[in-house]
């Protein structure tokens, strides 16, 4: 009755250890459930509250910019600040921190680690002969330490200590300890076995970091060219506002000229119609123009992400850093060399194929039988007492080994063979990736080249342009002045002239983004500031698990 309490009693403590009733599921097994309206229903847009009452007569149109706090910025300051506060790169800075953490994972396999197994039993068993005990009490604690070797077995150190007890009244110890000092070992011969197979995984995890880190560089320097872009879009931006503000002035001095002429009875008064219909042109392409500004410098400010001039705040951006374009001659072949030892891609393409070719050594030493050698020694100790065994330990008077063969053939093994293949496919396909992107970035380095070359002559031409067609309007004006020439003239030569400034806003944007593109090819960064980052430390192994959320919804109609 005693040993049935004690059992039951055994039990229920198991019990308790695994939370109470582990038959049961309850609520914090499963995941958190979200609203099913929130996720099968769409709302409707409603627009109504924003809705402004109508005026009878059209508002006077204002510049959208009057007023507006503005904030001076540099192309270094611009690039210093993606490069601290962008936030796609702050999500790509953790990729090495997590390859690394996976490195210490594979290196860590090799740890050693203290065993301890503890065992109570209490056997009440029918017998046949009065030699053999009905009732047996065991308890036996088991310490040791298990070594893995980095040839693919391990080793092990144990300390058996046990009590027994029986009601076997010829034995001689009664109860009995026992005490065993044992050296194991347990190593593979085919399967697993030797150093190169037992530390791939170790090689592949730091290919895999290293390629990790090649990624986010390329991100660095695809994060930066990007703040060069959207810096020079803007700067092209606001150029060609002023080119539209410009051209609104034009339109009201010709206003004005019409005016003078028709009051002065020198012009019918349809001159005076055609120039405030041009004036009224105008005003679209200014509207248009500011728009194209409000975007260019949205799109600057997410990418920078300047404390204070973030993506939803009203501040202008004013850039500070003006073009400055020079006449370049590029050596090809060696821009094109400099590519192939710079892009990231082909370093992470080339840290990949490594990781494979240990892949498939791994493989190939899978599809092998398993065949392990197993010996053990013991130095066994008995006594009346703990102190009797140990002491017949130190004696090392009794003593035994064991030597054991384990085999294991795999009948087929279609599916090791089918692993080895689909690794040296994979490779096979990754040579074949590495040469494609060699090609293409030859093709992006020769393309950039054509593109910088062509933005100059375009450039060229469009000074000329500009100078041309300022003569142009020039002349236009005083045609208009003698009564030669009509307010449709002015304004057509007016637009000409806007059209070739625009052109040279263009040209001057094209190549100073074309030369981004070229050092992007080359796997480089415009401007003299070296470009230096870290990836952020990984949090203490002990800092608590944050709680599973789900983000409050948003307020809706």
């Amino acid at each position: 009755m005693n040993r049935s309490l004690v059992s039951v009693s055994a039990g229920c403590l198991l019990l308790a250890a695994g939370c109470a009733n582990p038959f049961v599921a309850r609520p914090e097994d499963f995941a958190q459930r979200v609203p099913a309206e929130r996720l099968r229903a769409v709302a409707n847009a409603d627009f109504a509250p924003y809705r402004k009452p109508a005026s009878p007569e059209p508002p006077p149109l204002k510049g959208r910019f009057e007023g507006v706090e503005s904030h001076a910025l540099t192309l270094e300051e611009a690039r210093a600040s993606a490069l601290a506060h962008n936030l796609d790169l702050k999500v790509a800075l953790v990729g090495p921190s997590i390859a690394a953490e996976q490195v210490r994972v594979e290196e860590a396999r090799f740890e050693s680690a203290f065993t301890l197994r503890a065992r109570s039993l209490d056997l009440n068993q029918p017998t046949a002969s009065e030699l053999a005990s009905a009732q047996n009490q065991v308890l036996s604690i088991e310490p040791g330490v298990r070594i893995p070797l980095r040839t693919g077995g391990s080793a092990s150190v144990n300390l058996p200590l046990s009590r027994a007890e029986n009601n076997n009244r010829f034995s001689t110890l009664n109860p009995a300890f026992s005490t065993d000092l044992q050296f194991s070992i347990s190593h593979p011969l085919l399967r697993n076995a030797g150093r190169r197979t037992s530390t791939a995984p170790i090689r592949i995890a730091g290919y895999n970091r290293q390629a990790s880190e090649a990624q986010t560089k390329l991100e660095v320097i695809r994060q930066l060219a990007a703040v060069d872009r959207a810096y020079w879009r803007l700067v092209a931006a606001r150029q060609a506002l002023d080119v539209s503000q410009r051209q609104y002035e034009l339109a009201r001095e010709q206003e004005g000229r019409a005016e003078r002429r028709v009051k002065a009875g020198q012009a019918a008064e349809v001159e005076l119609v055609r120039a405030q219909a041009g004036v009224a042109q105008r005003l679209e392409s200014i509207i248009l123009a500011e728009n194209g500004v409000l975007t260019q410098q949205r799109e600057l400010k997410r990418i920078v992400n300047l404390p204070g001039l973030t993506i939803d705040t009203r501040t202008m951006v004013l850039p500070s850093s003006p073009p400055d374009p020079v006449e370049y001659e590029f050596d090809r072949d060696r821009l094109i060399a400099d590519a192939v030892g710079n892009r990231m891609e082909l370093l992470e393409l080339e840290l990949r194929l490594a990781a494979d070719a240990a892949t498939i050594a791994v493989n190939r030493n899978q599809a092998l039988p398993l065949l392990s050698l197993e010996y053990v020694y013991r130095i066994n100790g008995l006594g009346a007492s703990t102190q009797d065994s140990f002491r017949q330990v130190e004696g090392n008077r009794f003593e035994d080994w064991e030597l054991g063969l384990n085999a294991e053939v795999p009948i087929g093994n279609e599916a090791a063979r089918a692993r080895v293949r689909e690794s040296m496919l994979r490779r096979m396909q990754r040579l074949s990736t590495r040469d494609a992107r060699r090609q293409a970035i030859t093709q992006e380095v020769l393309q950039a080249i054509d593109q910088i070359d062509a933005s100059w002559q375009r450039i060229v031409a469009a000074r000329q342009s500009v100078v041309l067609t300022t003569r142009l309007l020039e002349a236009e004006q005083r045609q208009f002045d003698v009564g030669v020439r009509t307010s449709t003239d002015v304004l057509d030569a007016a637009a000409s002239l806007a059209d070739a400034q625009l052109q040279e806003i263009r040209a001057l944007a094209d190549y100073q983004i074309a030369q981004v593109d070229l050092a992007f090819s080359t796997g480089t960064l415009l401007g003299s500031a070296r470009v230096e980052f870290e990836p952020p430390a990984a949090p203490p192994g002990d800092a608590p698990t944050p709680p599973e959320r789900i983000e409050p919804r948003g307020n809706s109609r």
